[in-house]
C-alpha cells in the first residue's frame, strides 16, 4: 500500500495511518505477518485498505484478519486496489462478504509490472 500513500497523504492530509507488512512465501503462497502498528483508536474508525495488486487474495485476507483482532469490523473497512483479478476478489469477499472493493480494473492476469515501474526494479 506504500505506492497509494503519498496520494493519499495529498488529498487527505491529516488522515491517520497504520501499516502491516505482510509477506508471501513464494513457494506455497502463504502469507505471513511480520509487522502491524495502528492508531489506538482504529477500532472507532473507517478504514482503507490500500493494497495495489490484488492476485490471489491472501495478502488481503491476512491484513483483515489482523484489523479484525484489532476490533475493526469488516463492514468498514473499505479496500483500494489498482487492479484485481476475480480470483482474488472473491476470495476476499467468501472470507469476508461484508467488506468493500474499490477497484481501477478487474483482469483475469494480474499486472505483475506495475510494482517493478514504480519502484525501478524492471
Amino acid at each position: 500500500g506504500e505506492a497509494m500513500e503519498q496520494g493519499l497523504r495529498d488529498c487527505c492530509r491529516s488522515i491517520r495511518i497504520g501499516k502491516i507488512l505482510i509477506q508471501s512465501d513464494e513457494e506455497t503462497q502463504r502469507a505471513k505477518v511480520y509487522y502491524a502498528k495502528f492508531p489506538p483508536d482504529i477500532y472507532r474508525r473507517k478504514v482503507l485498505l490500500m493494497y495495489p495488486i490484488l492476485s490471489t487474495g491472501n495478502t488481503v485476507i491476512e491484513a483483515v484478519k489482523v484489523l479484525v483482532e484489532h476490533g475493526v469490523q469488516p463492514s468498514v473497512i473499505i479496500l483500494l486496489s489498482l487492479f484485481s483479478t476475480p480470483h482474488g476478489a472473491k476470495s476476499i469477499t467468501q472470507e469476508f462478504p461484508e467488506i468493500t472493493i474499490l477497484t481501477t480494473e478487474v483482469h483475469p492476469v494480474a499486472p505483475m509490472h506495475f510494482g517493478e515501474k514504480y519502484f525501478g526494479t524492471d
